[in-house]
């Protein structure tokens, strides 16, 4: 039996692997921060797969880089970060960021429905913010929030703090990690889990309400 919800008054979506193909982006990125460490003497094993990058996604970026660059010294680490942002930030003021199918039309017939649209991300503010901007969706959502800005801990504090400040009651987390999941459960949401993105482990959207293989299937789950 197909799964049906009460139609919620607000949705918050994680972006990475949700709304956004990351690798649009991030694999040439990726791969240009370590030419940089590189020919900067900073860095002088193999490149680790961006496989293992990938499959940090979700977390905040403190976790990712400790995971990437287990036995590098924190400076490096840094570095790291910063040239990856940087590098990510050239490629969508290039036009090169892609959104995955459906997405924009999507989130347009939401918007026209009243439901009231948001972000949460554990990226950095301005790679967010310019993601939305970018793609073209940012005239979609009430507010965009990124652990970058406001220095949350977790996911879960930083979708509290969207329920809090927005005075939402009756809301939706959409995502693809078992962070968006861990964060939807622990505020009390619907959670549906994104299938379609190629990092996730197995398992992580096992506890999500629904789960849905298409963006655009989100407009058939109320």
């Amino acid at each position: 039996m197909k799964i049906r919800f009460s139609k919620p008054d607000a949705m918050i979506f994680d972006i990475d692997g949700t709304l956004f193909k990351t690798e649009s982006v991030l694999e040439r990125a990726y791969y240009k921060t370590f030419a940089y460490l590189q020919e900067n003497g900073l860095y002088r094993k193999q490149v680790p797969p961006i496989e293992k990058f990938y499959g940090t996604l979700g977390k905040l970026l403190d976790e990712i880089w400790a995971e990437v660059l287990p036995g590098e010294t924190e400076a490096v680490r840094q570095i790291a970060s910063e040239k990856l942002h940087e590098y990510e930030l050239e490629g969508l003021l290039q036009g090169k960021g892609e959104l995955y199918a459906g997405v924009a039309e999507t989130l347009k017939a939401l918007h026209q429905q009243g439901i009231r649209l948001f972000v949460a991300s554990n990226g950095l503010e301005e790679y967010v913010k310019e993601v939305v901007r970018s793609c073209g969706i940012a005239p979609y959502f009430q507010k965009v929030y990124s652990a970058g800005e406001y220095k949350t801990p977790s996911k879960v504090r930083l979708v509290e703090m969207i329920m809090e400040e927005n005075r939402l009651n009756n809301a939706w987390m959409i995502g693809d990690r078992s962070s968006d999941v861990e964060a939807g459960k622990a505020n009390g949401l619907v959670v549906i889990g994104c299938d379609y993105a190629d990092f996730k482990s197995d398992g992580e959207l096992d506890h999500a309400d629904a789960v849905i293989t298409d963006f655009r299937q989100l407009l058939t789950l109320f």
